[in-house]
């Protein structure tokens, strides 16, 4: 058993790596200046681990490096041309899933999804785009979501609950109706 005063160290792409225990992987990584790709992980909300962008090799295993904690003496890999393919086929399918055309939207430059295509070098997509026309909801006073863009990260639920200790936002349906919704203008499940 490790003492809360003892470091936990790992291997991390050929680099040892020390953390305090309970640390997660993503977090020990980013304290070393080792970058690990991710879309719905923040700082200060809970670890959800949905988007699987940061999904790592622990041992031989994957898991997701924003809610693995560290262990000693694990070999964990990152920084693979495999996980970076698996990494590349979640970018093209949530591109083509929703309408996210850089060229056209007022993010570009500074949008993470679009960060994340570049730094993985992925310059087209293979899939056909669904194009789907999704409704955009402007039924609260406050906030607009537009379902055509929402990757479905839960960072709005997860820091409306987490930070603002409130039920603001929520998911609605499920499978492909499945949607962010608003207190007040959806039934929240």
């Amino acid at each position: 058993m490790i003492r809360k005063d003892e470091k936990v160290v790992f291997n991390l792409d050929g680099k040892t790596i020390e953390a305090d225990p309970g640390t997660t992987i993503l977090q020990a990584a980013d304290a070393a200046g080792v970058y690990i790709p991710r879309l719905c992980y923040m700082d200060g909300i809970e670890a959800f681990g949905g988007c699987r962008l940061c999904t790592v090799t622990v041992n031989g295993r994957p898991a997701a490096a924003c809610t693995q904690p560290c262990a000693p003496d694990t070999v964990v890999q990152s920084d693979t041309e495999e996980l970076n393919a698996q990494r590349r086929m979640v970018l093209e399918m949530l591109f083509v899933e929703g309408n996210h055309f850089c060229m056209a939207c007022e993010k570009s430059g500074n949008c993470e999804l679009q960060a994340q295509a570049y730094r993985l070098g992925l310059d087209a997509a293979r899939f056909d785009f669904l194009e789907p026309q999704r409704p955009v909801d402007a039924s609260h006073p406050d906030v607009m979501i537009d379902h055509n863009r929402c990757i479905q990260c839960h960072r709005c639920v997860r820091a409306s609950r987490d930070v603002d200790g409130k039920a603001i936002f929520g998911f609605v349906g499920r499978g492909g109706e499945k949607h962010v919704g608003i207190s007040g203008s959806d039934r929240l499940s």
